[in-house]
């Protein structure tokens, strides 16, 4: 399969981070969702590519699972945890390339739909519609989601051109709403989940047609 990767890259342009596992690593042991696509042998000597599939969907349900297996049985298995597709070894080039294309094709679509943050030893793939706003503390700036905060390094001018186009907005130098979040507008704040959040003077027309543009938008 690495080598077939190679050859892809050389045909088609593509780059790719490869990352291999022997059969005696555990790679759902301290996952992380930082994968792509992940091509997972369904029989190990020492462990059940299923179980390991499955234990990887309680921690990534984004990540695109293709199964590698020598009995096409599996493939039935492979709906248990989502999985995409699976190659039938010896895995021939074409159907490998085309397995490929249309994993790549799968990840480009989501990809607006995501933020890739830098964590601690790794990355986090954040999908955009859980977050309820962002804010600017010095040199670091917070998301707050549903469910969580980040904290990281950064500034809150680089995340509002990243979400410039994904119906985000900033109410003011501190703060970027998500319009699908808010809730309603009283005495020159946005209301945010639990949060009241002020919106600046000079940013208070700009800010409210934008919003009545979304809310319109969504109607539609």
């Amino acid at each position: 399969v690495k080598r077939n990767s190679g050859r892809n890259e050389a045909e088609t342009d593509e780059s790719f981070t490869i990352t291999t596992f022997g059969d005696r690593e555990d790679i759902s042991s301290n996952y992380r969702p930082e994968y792509g696509i992940i091509l997972l042998d369904v029989q190990m000597k020492s462990m059940d590519g299923i179980a390991e599939a499955k234990q990887i969907r309680e921690l990534d349900n984004n990540v695109i699972l293709i199964f590698i297996t020598n009995m096409a049985q599996y493939a039935i298995k492979g709906y248990e945890v989502d999985a995409v597709g699976y190659l039938i070894k010896p895995v021939p080039y074409f159907a490998f390339s085309q397995e490929l294309k249309r994993s790549l094709e799968r990840l480009r679509k989501r990809a607006k739909n995501y933020l890739i943050l830098p964590v601690e030893n790794g990355f986090l793939r954040l999908d955009i519609t859980d977050i309820l706003f962002i804010e600017s503390e010095k040199h670091r700036v917070i998301i707050h989601t549903m469910s969580e905060e980040y904290s990281m390094v950064g500034t809150i001018k680089e995340m509002d051109a990243k979400l410039k186009n994904d119906h985000f907005f900033r109410c003011n130098s501190g703060y970027i709403v998500n319009l699908a979040h808010v809730t309603g507008v009283q005495e020159g704040c946005v209301l945010v989940g639990n949060h009241s959040l002020q919106i600046s003077r000079p940013k208070k027309k700009a800010f409210l047609s934008a919003l009545t543009d979304y809310v319109g938008g969504v109607g539609k």
